[in-house]
C-alpha cells in the first residue's frame, strides 16, 4: 500500500474537517424547509454563479477531461463552446419562468401543464441522471485516491461520501452554495498548479509540448464533416447544446439556485458568470491532458506501471504476469487515459503539494455530489412524498423527509460509483447516461413551454413514442449480428438530441392534427 506523507494527510484532513464545519455553521441558520431548499432567497448572484460553476467543474472534468485529451484530442471541448447559446436561452426564458412560478421543484409545473404522469416521468429521469452523475464522480475521486493511497476504491467512496452527507444534511442548500464557492476557487488553483508542475518537469518546456501536440494532432476539435456516426465537431456541439439546455432549464441543481437568488436579474447573471468561468477553466483541463501526453511521450518508460495497472483491471487478479505485460504493451492511450493524472500526482508532485491537489480533486467531487444530494432530496420531498403520500406535511415532517432523502441519495450515489469500478472512461460513462436520462424530460419541458396548444393526451403519446426511440437508440447497438441492420447508426451522444426532438415534434404534430380535425368538424381521439 502506498502511504502519503504526513503533511499531505494533514492538508487533506484539514480540508475535510473544514467542509464539515461549514455545515455545522449553516446548521444554525437552517431552521426550516424553505431555508434548507432555497436559503430564504437571499444568496447574491455572484455566489450562485460560482456555485453553478463549481457544480459543472466536477471530478468528471478534473480527471475525465485530461484523460480524454490524453487519449484522443480536444474534441470534447466543443461541449464547452456550446454553453453560451444554451445560457442565452436559459437566462432569457427559463429563469423568468421559474421565478414567476415560485415552485421550488423544477417539475411541479409539468403536472399543471400535462398532468401527474409528466411530473412523475421527469422526476424519475432526473433522479436517474443524478445517480449516474454522483456515481461517475464517486468513481473519479476513488480512482485518483486509490493511486495515491492504495486504499480500495469502495473504501475511498464511503469515507468521502460520509463527509459530504454530514455537511449537506446539516447546512442545506446554503452550505452547499457557500462550500461550492470555496471549492470552485480551490479546484481552479489546483488545475493551474498541475499545469505549472508538468511544464516545469518537461524537457523543452511549452515549445516541446506544442511541438508534440501538433505532430500527434492533439489540439484538434474534431472533424468538420457532416458525419453523425462519429464524434465530429457537430455531434459534440449538438450534444453540448441540448445537455446544457437541460442543465440550465430542467436540472433541479440549477433551478433551485435560481430561487435562492435575490432577484431574477441576479439569477440570470449567475448563469453568465458560470459560462465566463467554465469555458476557459475547462480549456485548462484539456491543456493538462495534452501536457501529460507530451510529458509521457518524452518519458514513455514512466507509463509502464499505468499500462500494467489498466491491463490488470481488464484481465482480473487471476491473470498471469506474462498476460498482463502482453496486454499492457498493446493498450492504446484511450485505454488508460483516466489513470495518467493520478499516476503523475503520485510520482511527480512534491510532498505538501499533493495534499493541495487532492483537496482540489475532493472539492471537485464534493461540490457536485452535495448539490446532487440536496436537489434529489428536494425533488423527492416535493414531487413524490408530498404529491403521493402526504399533501399536508408539517414543517417537522418536511425536514425529516429532506434529511432522510439526502442521506439515502448519498448512499445510492456511492453504490452507483462502486458499480462503475473497472469502467474505461469517466467522461464517456457520464455523457452516455446523462444523454439517455435527460432526453425525455427536456422534450416534455420544451413541448410544454413552446407548444401552447399541446394537450395532455398528445403529450403522453409523444412521450411514449420518444421513450421507445430512446430505448432503441440506447439498446440497439447491443443487438446480435443477424439484426445488425436494426442497430442505431448514429453516434451515442446524439441520443439526447434525437430523443428530445422526437417528443417535441411528435407532440407538435399531434396537436396540429387535432386542431385540423376540429376545424373540419371531424371526431378525434388526440
Amino acid at each position: 500500500m502506498k502511504n502519503l506523507p504526513v503533511i499531505d494527510l494533514i492538508v487533506i484532513a484539514v480540508y475535510l474537517v473544514g467542509m464539515i464545519l461549514v455545515g455545522v455553521y449553516f446548521s444554525k441558520k437552517s431552521k426550516g424547509s424553505d431555508q434548507f431548499t432555497k436559503a430564504g432567497g437571499l444568496i447574491p448572484g455572484w455566489a450562485i454563479g460560482l456555485s453553478i460553476y463549481a457544480t459543472f467543474l466536477s471530478s468528471n472534468t478534473f480527471l475525465g477531461v485530461p484523460g480524454k485529451a490524453f487519449g484522443s484530442n480536444w474534441n470534447a471541448f466543443v461541449f464547452s463552446l456550446s454553453m453560451p447559446l444554451a445560457a442565452w436561452v436559459a437566462s432569457k426564458f427559463f429563469v423568468p419562468f421559474y421565478r414567476a412560478t415560485g415552485e421550488v421543484s423544477a417539475y411541479t409545473h409539468l403536472e399543471h401543464r400535462f398532468g401527474p404522469w409528466a411530473r412523475t416521468y421527469a422526476v424519475i429521469c432526473f433522479l436517474l441522471t443524478q445517480l449516474a452523475r454522483m456515481g461517475s464522480i464517486f468513481f473519479g475521486i476513488a480512482l485518483s485516491l486509490q493511486a495515491l493511497t492504495g486504499l480500495p476504491m469502495a473504501t475511498v467512496m464511503i469515507v468521502t461520501g460520509l463527509c459530504i452527507i454530514i455537511y449537506t444534511v446539516m447546512g442545506g442548500i446554503e452550505a452547499v452554495i457557500w462550500t461550492e464557492v470555496v471549492q470552485g476557487i480551490i479546484k481552479t488553483l489546483g488545475a493551474l498548479l498541475i499545469i505549472y508542475l508538468i511544464v516545469k518537469g518537461m524537457p523543452g518546456g511549452i515549445d516541446k509540448i506544442i511541438e508534440i501536440g501538433k505532430a500527434q494532432d492533439k489540439f484538434s476539435l474534431g472533424s468538420l464533416s457532416p458525419d453523425l456516426t462519429k464524434s465530429t465537431f457537430w455531434v459534440v456541439l449538438l450534444y453540448g447544446f441540448f445537455i446544457n439546455l437541460n442543465n440550465f432549464g430542467m436540472d433541479q441543481n440549477y433551478v433551485q439556485r435560481y430561487h435562492a437568488a435575490k432577484s431574477s436579474k441576479a439569477a440570470a447573471s449567475s448563469i453568465w458568470l458560470c459560462v465566463y468561468l467554465y469555458v476557459p477553466a475547462s480549456l485548462l483541463f484539456f491543456v493538462i491532458g495534452s501536457c501529460l501526453y507530451a510529458y509521457y511521450d518524452v518519458h514513455p518508460e514512466l507509463l509502464n506501471a499505468v499500462k500494467e495497472q489498466a491491463a490488470l483491471e481488464k484481465l482480473g487478479l487471476s491473470a498471469s504476469l506474462s498476460d498482463i505485460k502482453t496486454l499492457a504493451a498493446n493498450l492504446k492511450p484511450a485505454d488508460y487515459g483516466d489513470k495518467v493524472m493520478p499516476h503523475f500526482m503520485v510520482t511527480s508532485i512534491p510532498t505538501g503539494l499533493v495534499g493541495l491537489i487532492v483537496s482540489a480533486i475532493l472539492s471537485a467531487a464534493m461540490s457536485t455530489i452535495s448539490s446532487g444530494m440536496n436537489s434529489s432530496a428536494t425533488v423527492f420531498a416535493e414531487d413524490i412524498y408530498k404529491r403521493y403520500f402526504n399533501r399536508n406535511t408539517t414543517e417537522k415532517q418536511k425536514m425529516r423527509i429532506l434529511y432522510t432523502g439526502t442521506i439515502v441519495f448519498g448512499l445510492l450515489g456511492m453504490a452507483a460509483g462502486i458499480a462503475m469500478i473497472g469502467a474505461k472512461s469517466i467522461l464517456d460513462i457520464w455523457w452516455e447516461l446523462s444523454g439517455i436520462f435527460a432526453a425525455g424530460m427536456l422534450g416534455i419541458f420544451l413541448l410544454g413551454i413552446i407548444s401552447k396548444r399541446t394537450g395532455n393526451l398528445q403529450a403522453l403519446i409523444a412521450a411514449i413514442i420518444g421513450l421507445l426511440v430512446i430505448i432503441w437508440l440506447s439498446l440497439s447497438p447491443m443487438m446480435p449480428e443477424e439484426y445488425a441492420g436494426l442497430r442505431n447508426p448514429l453516434h451515442k451522444s446524439l441520443t439526447i438530441v434525437i430523443g428530445t426532438l422526437t417528443i417535441f415534434l411528435a407532440g407538435t404534430f399531434l396537436s396540429g392534427k387535432k386542431r385540423a380535425a376540429i376545424k373540419q368538424g371531424k371526431p378525434t381521439d388526440v
